[in-house]
C-alpha cells in the first residue's frame, strides 16, 4: 500500500486519536458542559491552556459571559458519558441533571470540576479569536486537581492505573495500551 496524495483535508481525522475531554462552566445561573476533542496546552509559564469550540455552541457563550471554563480529563469507563455531553445542547436540557454529572468543589473559579474526571484545570479566560470556523479559546490554569495515586510521583498519567478516553473521530473511542509505553531518553536519542 502506497501513501495517498490529495487536495484539502478529506474527513479531517488524520491527527487523530486525541484525548477526550469534557469542558465545564457556570453561567446564567447554570451549570454546561460539551465534549472537547481539539484543546492544547500552550505556555507553561504563565499556564496556558487552548480548547477549540464552534461559535454556534452555547457554552462558548456561556465561557465569553463567565469568563473562565473547566477542562476535565476523563476516563474511559466514562466514554459514555462524553458522548451524551457531546450530542446533546445545553440550551434544551440541563445536562448535569439529565446525566447526574457528579460534581466537586473548584477551588479558584466557579466551574464545575467532575468527580470523575482523573484530572480537571480551572482556567480563566485570556483570550478568544476565531480561526476559521472555531473559536481558539485560551485560559490560564488557575487551579489543578488530580486523583493522586493514577500518577507517578512525576505526575505522569499511569496507564497502569488509568485509561484515558481518545477520541478518533467519527464517533469513535478507545483508550491506550498499558504495554505500549517506551522510555526513549532525549539525551541518548539525541547524540545518535
Amino acid at each position: 500500500m502506497g501513501k495517498v496524495s490529495m487536495e484539502g483535508v478529506g474527513q479531517f481525522y488524520h491527527h487523530y486519536p486525541r484525548v477526550a475531554t469534557i469542558v465545564t462552566v457556570h453561567a446564567k445561573g447554570k451549570d454546561n458542559a460539551m465534549a472537547v476533542a481539539w484543546h492544547s496546552s500552550i505556555s507553561l509559564n504563565p499556564p496556558l491552556y487552548g480548547i477549540s469550540i464552534s461559535p454556534r455552541r452555547f457554552t462558548l457563550e456561556l465561557i465569553l459571559e463567565a469568563g473562565e471554563f473547566g477542562v476535565n480529563f476523563m476516563p474511559m469507563e466514562k466514554a459514555e458519558l462524553i458522548a451524551s455531553v457531546g450530542g446533546s445542547s445545553g440550551r434544551a436540557v440541563d445536562k448535569f441533571q439529565r446525566f447526574e454529572i457528579a460534581k466537586e468543589k473548584p477551588l479558584k473559579t466557579s466551574v464545575p470540576i467532575l468527580k470523575d474526571a482523573y484530572a480537571s484545570y480551572e482556567c480563566r479566560l485570556v483570550e478568544h479569536k476565531t480561526y476559521g470556523d472555531h473559536v481558539w479559546v485560551v485560559g490560564e490554569i488557575l487551579a489543578s486537581h488530580f486523583e493522586e495515586e493514577l500518577f507517578t510521583t512525576e505526575q505522569l498519567l499511569d496507564l497502569k492505573c488509568v485509561s484515558p478516553t481518545l477520541y478518533l473521530g467519527a464517533e469513535l473511542y478507545t483508550t491506550a495500551a498499558k504495554d505500549a509505553i517506551r522510555y526513549l531518553d532525549r539525551k541518548v536519542y539525541g547524540k545518535r
